[in-house]
């Protein structure tokens, strides 16, 4: 009986063999294209800041005459900013608490209005769920620019122009917001714990605010972080529905200084004080909350 000789397999490649493109001129073609990509738009996105940094240290002749890329010899740092809250009788302060009013006010309503939304189309059953939240939907489609005119005229027949509630009402409605709370209550709420609490007795709405609310509660801040930088960024709106200079935004009041330079030049050293100043509280809310921020921006679609 003979033996039937077969032929020798070749051995498996290794992991280096496998995938030789990967230490290939292709691969580092491609990294590289993608760190310059990237270090492009760092750039891109760190220079109109690295120049507001650098303005907040020069008087306002150097602002003109040097280079915008280089700090003061100077450094006039505390001069400028002691100047911009001595300016008209400190009405920049006052404006900064405006800002801050409407931003915290309307940011946290939306987030519970929004978060209360996305929850009951997520997890209850009702007559056209779909068509509603589609045209809760549409809203994200509609620029706000679009609606501002109108929110004006209604806010005119009601005589609330010129008044807090004018940019605080229409702030407190955040269609965005509302998908996102959807789509992060179909993966962080299980329905079988919400079975439970209601055979529990508990009502809806206590189901709501003891256990839907607080496994929501990266999601809520994510929609709530959103929305309070879009208020405090927020320039049409207050300068459509506002005329009354107490009730500026930062914005709106850095707006008129810049229209009236021609009056008072110092105006534009005033206008890149307080542009560098209002940065720090949007600053000092997101980098402490980044981590959950981006938490609740991951955990919604995972189930």
């Amino acid at each position: 009986m003979t033996d039937v000789l077969t032929p020798e397999r070749p051995a498996p490649p290794t992991p280096r063999e496998s995938r030789p493109e990967q230490h290939g001129s292709a691969w580092w073609l491609r990294r590289s294209t993608a760190t310059i990509l990237c270090a492009i738009a760092a750039i891109y996105t760190l220079m109109p800041l690295v120049w507001l940094v650098f303005g907040v240290t020069k008087t306002l002749p150097e602002l003109y005459s040097a280079n915008g890329f280089s700090p003061s010899a100077g450094f006039h740092v505390f001069d400028n900013i002691a100047d911009l809250f001595r300016q008209d009788d400190g009405i920049f302060a006052r404006w900064i608490l405006n800002t801050a009013g409407y931003a915290l006010g309307g940011a946290a309503i939306a987030t519970l209005l929004s978060v209360a939304a996305g929850y009951a189309f997520d997890k209850f059953q009702f007559p056209g769920r779909e068509k509603w939240y589609a045209v809760v939907i549409a809203g994200v489609l509609i620029p706000h620019t679009a609606i501002v005119v109108p929110l004006y005229l209604m806010m005119s027949e009601a005589q609330m122009t010129d008044t807090y509630w004018s940019v605080l009402i229409p702030v407190m409605v955040n269609p965005f917001g509302v998908y996102l709370a959807r789509a992060y209550s179909s993966g962080a709420i299980p329905d079988e714990l919400l079975e439970a609490a209601r055979l529990d007795g508990a009502s809806e709405l206590r189901t709501f605010f003891s256990v839907g609310l607080r496994l929501m509660g990266p999601g809520a801040l994510t929609i709530f972080l959103f929305q309070f930088i879009a208020i405090w960024n927020n320039f049409f709106l207050p300068l459509v529905m506002i005329t009354d200079n107490d009730l500026f935004t930062i914005g709106q009041g850095l707006f008129t200084w810049s229209s009236a330079d021609g009056q008072n030049p110092d105006y534009t050293r005033m206008v890149v004080v307080g542009s560098a100043v209002a940065t720090i509280p949007l600053i000092l809310l997101f980098i402490p909350l980044q981590r959950r921020w981006r938490a609740g921006l991951t955990e919604g679609g995972i189930r």
